[in-house]
């Protein structure tokens, strides 16, 4: 119940800036500009710890800290939830999540040459406590074995990459086939995390190469925003309802992961959007066999996908972003293909991240349609369209 209170508050907590003229003008500011990302510390009052970082890439580390503690924003945040929260107070636990943030960075810095090896995550779990004594039921159980996270070396004796994703593409109908896909549109449902957010009309658009946008109206609740992911192949925004930034322009790990999934649309072009692929120990999903592959994506992206080994089909696709604090992953589980125009796409995926989660279940999927080019740019002048 926490996680899904936690993603209603996190889609909440931009009104940190709110009833502040400065809120107001720094996304007037980052409107006009294609380059400069909105800081957390323009956006947000009372910003210490998290200097420098994108407003994006600081709703993110929120995400990382809520998930490792098995808070949600309440627990640190005066009267969060509410009209009279106060994000910029200081609070005691406010005022220790900034110590262990200068801490994870202090002991990555002195013992692992800056590398990010030890997060929130590593010793909290889930708790706000970490656990510092072990239990007999631990150490004689069953353990729970749990995939590493970090960029990993191939795996001897296994399919090579190419071969696993040669199997894929073919299973979706050929790569010449897949290669003669320039566009898309497609429509359908949406429920968010708990059921939240549950009856939004879905529109996607996508382009090749590298563009794609997600628009979910919720035509039963009037006066409500409909919600956007938007990249046109350079830039990329995302609008969420109940928020006073009320869009954003993406910068930063939201940024590389808004190209890559946009990129991910036209499977045909996996070999060239991922680099440095490896072949990783096979897994499990659901009870069924996968076949596990891991590449480098934009920027600092890195990528991990998982094929069905039956059928050869992509199950899952979890992609890795970067923060002060730990990696934010960002999941895509895949399911119901069906065949549109000699070729299998996905009707039933998943978009998960740290701050919430949207179920789609598509109806109609059109293929090699003309999309009007604003279909892809900011939210305010899609919606206009």
């Amino acid at each position: 119940m926490k996680k899904a209170i936690a993603a209603i508050v996190l889609a909440g907590i931009m009104r940190a800036a709110a009833g502040t003229p400065s809120a107001h003008s720094a996304v007037g500011d980052q409107t006009a500009s294609t380059t400069a990302p909105l800081l957390a510390e323009q956006a947000f009052k009372n910003i210490q710890a998290l200097k420098g970082i994108s407003a994006a890439d600081f709703m993110g580390t929120m995400g990382i800290m809520t998930a490792a503690l098995g808070f949600d924003c309440s627990e640190c945040h005066i009267a969060a939830g509410t009209d009279k929260v106060d994000w910029a107070a200081d609070t005691p636990r406010k005022v220790i999540a900034r110590r262990m943030v200068n801490m994870v960075a202090a002991i990555n810095q002195n013992n692992f040459g800056g590398r990010q090896l030890v997060t929130c995550w590593t010793c909290h779990r889930g708790r706000d406590k970490p656990v510092v004594t072990p239990t007999l039921d631990a150490v004689y159980g069953m353990p729970a074995l749990e995939p590493d996270d970090l960029v990993m070396a191939s795996v001897a004796g296994l399919p090579k990459p190419d071969e696993i994703i040669d199997k894929y593409l073919q299973a979706l109908g050929g790569e010449r086939q897949l290669a003669n896909i320039t566009s898309f549109t497609a429509t359908g449902t949406s429920i968010g995390f708990g059921g939240f957010g549950g009856g939004g009309a879905v529109q996607i658009y996508a382009k090749a190469p590298d563009q794609r946008s997600t628009i979910i109206e919720f035509k039963d609740a009037p006066g409500r925003d409909a919600s956007v992911r938007s990249y046109d192949g350079k830039g990329g925004w995302m609008k969420t309802p109940l928020t006073v930034l009320g869009e954003y322009r993406l910068s930063g790990s939201e940024l590389d992961g808004a190209k890559l999934d946009a990129q991910l649309a036209f499977p045909s072009q996996i070999k060239r959007v991922l680099t440095n692929l490896r072949t990783l120990q096979p897994a499990t999903i659901e009870d069924r066999d996968v076949d596990v592959v891991q590449g480098n994506g934009p920027g600092r992206l890195f990528a991990t996908l998982y094929f069905d080994k039956q059928t050869g089909l992509l199950t899952r696709m979890v992609r890795y972003g970067t923060s002060p604090i730990g990696r934010l992953p960002t999941q895509v589980d895949y399911a119901d293909y069906r065949d549109v125009n000699g070729v299998k796409l996905p009707f039933r995926f998943t978009f998960a991240w740290l701050d919430g989660r949207d179920a789609f279940q598509l109806k109609d999927v059109r293929i090699n349609v003309p999309i009007d080019a604003a279909k892809f740019g900011r939210p305010t002048s899609l919606e206009a369209k």
